[in-house]
């Protein structure tokens, strides 16, 4: 089948009760007299007037709230992967949509936004959400509806245990602590003070690091888990700064890593190295003169060569906002090859090809087989550092 050839087509997104069309193919921005001028993009063409009919899927992302950045990069790698498929011959010779809900990053939104795709929408799979403490319960809701879910930023080891019909297209905490271990004692680092989310993820990263850390000889002088949304972590960040590690090692959201960043910083706790978990997730709405110098790992957005990297820039006028579009874009890929494989879009039926299909797929965040649990078997990771205000990963 002929699903992944041209970069033209038509996607139809609907975000809650707004209706973006993209059937002509244009990503706009708003401009004034005094905006500085955006680079050129690359329009996206119409969709194969070949295909009849209409396949439609769901995504629950944060469009708004303290990850809205992420949600927005998000939101791009749908785009971008249902342009290229409605390009091409479609699914089942029919143009797939997406209908997108915004999470606006919090559990009874995100729970409210999934109910509304399977019962209003009546979609057979949802992609989303982003934070663990969201998708967890998600992927239990859409479990109990017969509803696939594929995960597409999320990566608490509990994520295993929400159901058959579950996937995802990232690793779990238990490969990104493993590997950040080994980066923090290959660099030299034997002392290492932890902040994390006092969530699932949080929980579950902060755990996962210090085991693999501890085993290699390492030590944990100290570990925080911080509740989300306070006005400042001056108490928690002076915890670590009183245990006098060789580095600290810190994983955030949005907002919060925007005020614990700048807090560091104040505080002149970057006098020493700081080690971002997931680096485009802590710094990308941080002050650029208090992340600078920043080391850390996250995962890979483009593996194998730069076309989605270049697809994305074409389209967008600039480079990837973070490292998570391109886990979308590959669960979009996987749920139209599923679909198509299973013959129509039948829940029980695609939840039992996503596996025959995921396991030969390369997407562009690499291999894609998940094991029996839906967990993807294989992830790529890279390191990164904060210069001039960019995360480096060359």
């Amino acid at each position: 089948m002929r699903l992944f050839r041209r970069h033209s087509a038509t996607l139809v997104l609907l975000s809650s009760a707004v209706v973006l069309s993209l059937a002509a193919g244009c990503a706009t921005t708003d401009a004034s007299d005094s905006a500085p001028a955006r680079p050129a993009t690359t329009p996206l063409p119409s969709a194969n007037p070949a295909l009849s009919g209409t396949i439609t899927i769901g995504a629950v992302l944060p469009l708004t709230g303290a990850n809205a950045t992420v949600g927005k990069d998000q939101q791009r790698g749908i785009e971008l992967a249902v342009a290229k498929i409605n390009a091409g011959s479609g699914v089942l010779g029919r143009k797939l949509a997406v209908v997108v809900e915004d999470s606006q990053g919090q559990t009874t939104a995100t729970i409210d936004a999934a109910r509304k795709l399977v019962a209003v929408s009546r979609v057979p799979l949802v992609i989303g959400e982003y934070a663990s403490g969201n998708t967890i319960p998600m992927q239990q809701f859409l479990q109990q509806s017969s509803v696939v879910g594929i995960n597409v930023g999320s990566s608490s080891i509990e994520l295993r245990g929400t159901g058959a019909m579950q996937f995802s297209t990232i690793g779990l905490d238990d490969k990104a602590g493993e590997f950040s271990a080994n980066a923090l004692y290959d660099k030299g680092f034997r002392k290492v003070a932890m902040l994390a989310p006092n969530n699932a993820y949080g929980s579950g990263i902060a755990r996962s690091v210090a085991d693999a850390f501890t085993g290699k000889g390492g030590q944990v002088v100290a570990s925080e888990l911080y509740t989300e949304g306070q006005p400042n972590y001056r108490q928690e960040l002076a915890r670590l700064a009183n245990a006098d590690p060789d580095v600290y090692v810190v994983t955030t959201y949005g907002r919060d890593g925007a005020t614990i960043n700048a807090e560091m910083f104040e505080l002149a706790m970057t006098s020493k190295p700081v080690f971002d978990i997931y680096l485009s997730q802590d710094v990308p709405d941080s002050d650029a003169k208090a992340v600078e110098g920043r080391i850390g790992m996250d995962v890979t957005s483009s593996v194998g060569g730069s076309e989605y990297a270049a697809y994305y820039r074409r389209t967008y006028g600039e480079g990837f906002m973070t490292s998570f579009s391109g886990f979308a874009y590959d669960a979009v890929f996987l749920a139209a090859l599923a679909i198509e494989k299973a013959g129509a879009p039948d829940a029980g039926k695609v939840a039992a090809a996503i596996p025959e299909v995921a396991v030969s797929y390369q997407g562009v965040t690499g291999a894609l087989a998940v094991g029996p649990d839906g967990q993807r078997l294989a992830q790529p990771y890279t390191l990164g550092t904060v210069r001039a205000g960019r995360i480096d990963f060359s």
